[in-house]
Order: C-alpha cells, then sequence, then structure tokens
C-alpha cells in the first residue's frame, strides 16, 4: 500500500472513531428507508470498517446497496466521513473480486456517448425506447428495462461549439493567452474588462443535451466573458461510484493535464454537471488522495455555474438585465448539490428575475444516484427512494421541473412524468 494510501487510511480511520453510534445518519438515509438490503450508514460505514483489514475480505457486500447521495455525511453531528468509508469499502470489493461487465459499461459515458451520439441516434434511441431490446438488455446485461436512459442527442456540444467558433472567425488556440489571471488570490472571479472562463461541459451536455451547454455558453457571455472550450474527458464519477479508482485515477490525471495550462492563467473552469464540479473540487482529490500542486489548484478554481454567477451579483456584477418570467416551479436540489456546501445558488440568481417564484423541493433524494437506479436489482429501490420528489412535483401541478443534476432531471421525469431542465436554461430565457 502506498503512502498516499496509507494516508487515506488513517484519515478514515480517525474519522470513524468520531462516531457516537447516535444513529442519526441511518434515520435520514433514503436507500435504508426503503430497503432491509442496505442495513444503514453507521452499520455499513464505521462499524463495519473497523473490521476491514488490508488482507482481508469485507465483512459486509451490502455496502453496495449504498447508493452514494451523502446525505449521511451532511447529518451526521461529529463529521464521520461515511460517504467516504462506503465507496472505499466498495472499490475494496472490486479489487478483491473484479469488476462486472454491466458496471464496466455503464461507468463508460463516453464510449456509450460517442457510439450513440451523432447521425446513428434515432437508431439507437430505438433500441433504448423498444421494449423487446430493453428485456433482452436487462437479461443479458443487468441493465433494468425501465430505467431512465437518456436519448442520444444529433450532434454534439462540442460540434455546435466549434461549428460557431468557425463562423466566428475564432479557434481554442486564440482563447489562450498570456492576459492576466482572472481569479484572485482568494479565487473568487475578479474584476477586470477581459475575462475568461474554461467550460467543463461533462458527457451529459456533449452527447445527450447540447441544449444545456449552448446556455451556459450564452449566459456568460451574457455576462462579458469569453467561453473556453479546453480538451477534457469525463470527470470519473461514474468509476468512483462503481468502485473502479484505478480507471477514475487516470480520468483525474487526464482532466487534471489538460486543464491545468488554463488553471495556471488563472482561468477558471465552470460547470454545468453539479456532480461535474464536485468529483473535480472533491470527489476524485478526497477519495483517491490526489492531494499534488495539480489536483489542489483544480480543486479551488472549478466552480458550479450557477455558485460562480451568484459570486459576481455578490460582486455587483451580474447582468441583471432580465425579461419577466410569470412562472411558479418546483425545483429540486440534488444530493451532489448539497454535497458542494454552497447553499441554493441557483435559487438565489432565479429570485432576481421578475415574476419567477420557485419551490424548493424538501424531498431527500430522488433515487437514482447516477447508474445506481440503472442496475437490475436496484432500479425499484432507487423508484422507492424518489416517490417522495415525484409526489411533490406532481402535485405542483406544473408542466416543468427545475434541477442541476442532469441524471436527476431524467429520473424526475421518468417517475413524474413532468419534464426537467436544468435551471440555466431558464436564466437563459430571461436574458432573452
Amino acid at each position: 500500500m502506498s503512502m498516499t494510501h496509507d494516508h487515506i487510511e488513517l484519515s478514515l480511520e480517525q474519522s470513524l472513531d468520531h462516531c457516537i453510534k447516535c444513529n442519526i445518519c441511518t434515520a435520514a438515509c433514503p436507500v435504508s428507508a426503503v430497503t432491509d438490503l442496505f442495513p444503514g450508514p453507521k452499520y455499513v460505514g464505521p462499524q463495519a470498517q473497523r473490521f476491514r483489514g488490508q488482507h482481508q475480505p469485507s465483512p459486509d457486500e451490502s455496502v453496495d446497496y449504498c447508493s452514494g447521495c451523502r446525505v449521511c455525511n451532511t447529518v451526521c453531528p461529529t463529521g464521520v466521513r461515511i460517504a467516504e468509508l462506503n465507496a472505499r469499502a466498495r472499490a475494496k470489493i472490486v479489487a478483491d473480486h473484479g469488476l462486472p461487465l454491466r458496471n464496466r459499461l455503464l461507468e463508460r459515458s463516453e464510449l456509450l456517448g460517442r457510439l450513440g451520439c451523432g447521425p446513428q441516434a434515432p437508431l439507437a434511441n430505438f433500441t433504448l425506447t423498444n421494449s423487446l431490446l430493453r428485456l433482452a438488455i436487462e437479461r443479458i446485461v443487468g441493465v433494468a428495462r425501465k430505467a431512465p436512459l437518456p436519448a442520444f442527442a444529433t450532434y454534439t456540444f462540442r460540434s455546435w461549439f466549434k461549428r460557431r467558433e468557425q463562423r466566428t472567425g475564432n479557434t481554442e488556440q486564440r482563447t489562450i493567452d498570456d492576459r492576466r489571471p482572472t481569479i484572485d488570490q482568494s479565487h473568487r472571479p475578479s474584476s477586470i474588462v477581459h475575462r475568461q472562463v474554461v467550460y467543463f461541459h461533462g458527457c451529459a451536455t456533449n452527447y445527450y443535451e447540447p441544449r444545456v451547454g449552448i446556455a451556459a455558453v450564452e449566459v456568460l457571455e451574457r455576462n462579458g466573458f469569453e467561453v473556453i472550450l479546453a480538451q477534457q474527458n469525463c470527470c470519473g464519477l461514474p468509476m468512483l461510484s462503481n468502485g473502479d479508482f484505478d480507471a477514475a485515477r487516470r480520468y483525474h490525471e487526464h482532466n487534471i493535464a489538460k486543464l491545468l495550462p488554463y488553471i495556471q492563467r488563472g482561468i477558471p473552469v465552470v460547470g454545468t454537471s453539479t456532480s461535474c464540479t464536485l468529483t473535480l473540487k472533491e470527489e476524485a482529490p478526497e477519495l483517491l488522495g490526489m492531494h499534488e500542486t495539480g489536483a489542489r489548484m483544480l480543486a479551488e478554481q472549478t466552480y458550479d455555474i450557477f455558485e460562480f454567477l451568484w459570486l459576481l451579483h455578490e460582486r455587483g456584477e451580474l447582468n441583471t438585465n432580465f425579461t419577466p418570467i410569470t412562472r411558479t416551479l418546483p425545483y429540486h436540489p440534488p444530493c451532489q448539490l448539497r454535497a458542494h456546501r454552497i447553499g441554493r445558488p441557483a435559487l438565489d440568481v432565479l429570485a432576481l428575475v421578475p415574476g419567477l417564484r420557485l419551490d424548493e423541493s424538501t424531498a431527500s433524494c430522488c433515487g437514482i444516484a447516477g447508474t445506481y437506479g440503472l442496475k437490475r436489482e436496484k432500479y425499484q429501490i432507487a423508484m422507492d427512494v424518489g416517490a417522495e420528489l415525484f409526489d411533490v412535483v406532481r402535485a405542483s401541478g406544473s408542466d416543468l421541473a427545475l434541477c442541476d443534476s442532469e441524471t436527476c432531471r431524467w429520473q424526475i421525469t421518468h417517475g413524474s412524468g413532468v419534464a426537467t431542465q436544468h435551471p440555466i436554461e431558464l436564466l437563459r430565457a430571461a436574458y432573452a
């Protein structure tokens, strides 16, 4: 075991010793509330961890039923890092027994995106919606036949951006320059005339929802930013969630190498997937023990898009020339957003739009947890976890709900029948 892993294990061991067995985490856990297959965060996390040794098998493989929603971390009064304990226990199971083919396929979001997105999208989408083919996929691969698989787009976000740059005469190479940093020493957007940001779109925007990226680019440009589309790859969260830490490390290292030249010039990274930004800021560095300078700089200068916009507003630099939108919409803050510990910046920014009212959901979780709810044995658990949220959305009477996470949006629509959008799409409409 490397010194880095020794450091991680020591940190986690010190964390679990703070557990006072209060069971608050178990009471708040959305998974243990709906199934006996998961006995709860306390048992599977700090309690079981005491019996996990370097050269012995995990005493309880029910840890695989942890969805990684991080609600336990949020409510723990003594700061035990329960989600991290569970994630690393799952990784040990994978290291000991290997990664199932189904999980290996689900974690390769870039590969699946390249296979299905583009001119072949109609055929790929037919496969995803055909009940007989989905039944065959469930029986052969283990992906639940009713799970909400998103429709592939007929074009990628990156292809849209490239065509747009060609029309305007800009290229990615021209956007990298030696101007002064756009972030000050406190890692907050600075007030200068020429401002640049790197947009981290993530796999979902690139292959399934290009409209989210288009909205983000237009909103950032409305606020005087030149948007740079740097080379990037999957953030690695699907690998982390499935216990494939070796692959996640490679992906995170690649992103550091691709984004660090911009970070070193003080150009911040802004993302629309709250899961991706949390991975760059915290999950990958913490779970993988990557605390070298490059990883730390990327973590410090990565922002979720509404976090970034609200910071602009606090400096008096946000363009608030909004067109009124007279609507009342339900809004669900996803688990990954709450794990950022930045409040509800989408609510704060959209509250500036005249006539717009957002009703925040108090439901704990939608249940999908990335690839968790796509798995045959976990699909019904995910639906039961999300039932409260689905009821809230339906009871609102609205034909549209807002959520910052792509997989949560797909799950909300699947469970409630109500269409969903990223909040940035609504903000773009307010600038129209």
